[in-house]
């Protein structure tokens, strides 16, 4: 097995293992499930657990970046670029388009899993140097709710992710299990619920 598909196959069983039974799943488990006779085939290629985990959303976060700056582009060109609704479609549009695309994937469910942990916790890890979108969306997202305080905007803006990461998870689950079929309509509707979550009137 050539090295970049010893890796790539060590990314799909983690993305997949701990999708399904948690961070915690032991590494031989995903040392095997990629088709490797050696258990410490995870920590050759990836040095440990984290390591793994940083492969994983840095694999598919590269993916999301490129296809955020085109849709950041071609909303600064119609004008909607800095409406709350574009935006958080902006975040969630391309998470739906990869899990879709060719076949379900694990990586919604993934994202809901490890969305404590700090690769994706960390705001400076996940819009790092190399996140400009996610920066960009973020800070516009901040300057689209002044009607809340400093502390509630912030605490809306980290649950968003929360409940972005949980949707996306479910609807997954839901295209696995053969319950529904991609639709047009599906992102509009998973960031519509975003939205009303973002600017409900906070109570006095």
């Amino acid at each position: 097995m050539l090295i970049a598909d010893s890796r790539a196959s060590l990314l799909d069983a983690g993305e997949r293992l701990i999708a399904e039974r948690g961070v915690e799943v032991p590494l031989r488990e995903i040392a095997a499930a990629a088709g490797h006779r050696n258990n410490s085939a995870v920590h050759y290629y990836f040095d440990s657990r984290h390591g793994l985990i940083e492969a994983i959303v840095d694999r598919r976060m590269n993916r999301l970046e490129e296809r955020r700056l085109h849709l950041l582009a071609r909303h600064e060109d119609d004008g909607t670029a800095h409406e709350i609704t574009t935006l958080v479609t902006m975040l969630a549009a391309p998470i739906l388009e990869l899990i879709t695309r060719d076949e379900v994937t694990h990586f919604g469910r993934f994202l809901e899993v490890v969305r404590a942990h700090p690769v994706i916790a960390d705001p400076r890890r996940l819009a790092g140097t190399d996140r400009a979108a996610v920066r960009i969306i973020a800070t516009r997202l901040a300057a689209a709710l002044p009607q809340l305080t400093p502390r509630r905007r912030r605490q809306r803006l980290e649950t968003m992710t929360t409940v972005m990461f949980a949707l996306i998870a479910d609807y997954e689950r839901t295209l696995e299990a053969g319950l529904r079929t991609p639709t047009p309509h599906d992102t509009a509707e998973i960031a519509d619920m975003i939205v009303a979550m973002l600017t409900v009137p906070a109570r006095s």
